[in-house]
């Protein structure tokens, strides 16, 4: 496979991830568990997955500022963000602020730190993408009062995650080295905080809930739409991935009106077929 081929499939494959994160963390939040549970499971599980991997393949080769860098941003500040926000807000609005603010912010940091000029394609694929935006956040914020609280969360955890790109492409970390060093540092730094001062009501979440929140908040998402996205950051660029992962609102808005309830109106719909369009245009300028 080419870069480019091995870039898209990494960026499609985050794309499925990280819709399943959203409508997993909003299930999180309307069950008995506290934003610090699922921030505790997902370093858990990051954890465990990445020991192994460690043991098998040697510890990330990775500068400690470095590597408290990454955790800060992608590890902590991102997952956080999105765990409180999701609390307030309802998947809809997180999938539209989280993924859908990201190909702007990348597309700026890309010009500001790599000089990456914006062609007429880059613009067409933003403009389509910002419209479809707005129409999906016409379309559901109206209805949730004191939402504005997670939205705000909501954007400072796509800030965050902005910082990692530029970050990893700034100092030209190695993919599996960049996802190892934020697995095994955020459990240290975070589970003795939440252990000893965050509340908590995993105890009433049960098993079944508690062992899927483990698994797919630390080993898949995490972990492994960690390790994709920063393989496809590298082969296609910031703003290229960032346009197909801005189709993860799409993918959420129409998963939760069956699974959560969270219904979608005509210009919402509207808006689906325009943001998913601006990625077609932003993808079709790599030919």
């Amino acid at each position: 496979m080419t870069d480019r081929q091995v870039g898209l499939a990494c960026a499609f494959a985050v794309l499925l991830i990280w819709a399943g994160f959203l409508l997993a963390s909003r299930l999180a939040a309307k069950q008995d568990f506290t934003p610090w549970d699922v921030a505790a499971l997902r370093y858990a599980g990051a954890f465990l997955t990445a020991v192994p991997v460690c043991l098998w393949r040697g510890w990330p080769r990775l500068p400690i500022r470095r590597a408290l860098g990454l955790a800060a941003t992608a590890g902590i500040g991102f997952p956080i963000a999105a765990y409180a926000g999701l609390g307030f807000a309802p998947a809809a609005h997180g999938a539209v602020l989280l993924p859908g603010l990201l190909p702007f912010l990348a597309a700026a940091l890309w010009w500001w730190a790599f000089g990456e000029r914006w062609t007429r394609a880059r613009w067409l694929s933003l403009g389509l993408v910002g419209l479809g935006i707005g129409l999906l956040a016409s379309d559901s914020f109206g209805d949730h009062p004191g939402a504005w609280r997670g939205d705000l969360l909501f954007v400072a955890g796509c800030a965050s995650w902005a910082a990692y790109m530029g970050l990893i492409c700034r100092w030209g970390v190695p993919p599996l080295d960049a996802t190892l060093a934020i697995a095994l540092l955020c459990a240290p730094i975070f589970l003795p905080v939440w252990w000893l001062l965050l509340p908590s009501r995993m105890e009433a979440a049960g098993l079944g809930p508690v062992l899927f929140q483990l698994a797919y908040q630390g080993a898949i998402a995490l972990v492994l739409a960690g390790l994709l996205f920063t393989v496809a950051t590298v082969k296609l660029g910031g703003p290229t991935t960032t346009a197909i992962t801005s189709v993860v609102p799409v993918l959420v808005a129409l998963a939760a009106w069956p699974l959560l309830g969270e219904a979608l109106g005509l210009a919402g719909l509207l808006g689906v077929a325009l943001v998913t369009l601006g990625m077609v245009v932003g993808v079709g300028r790599l030919r």
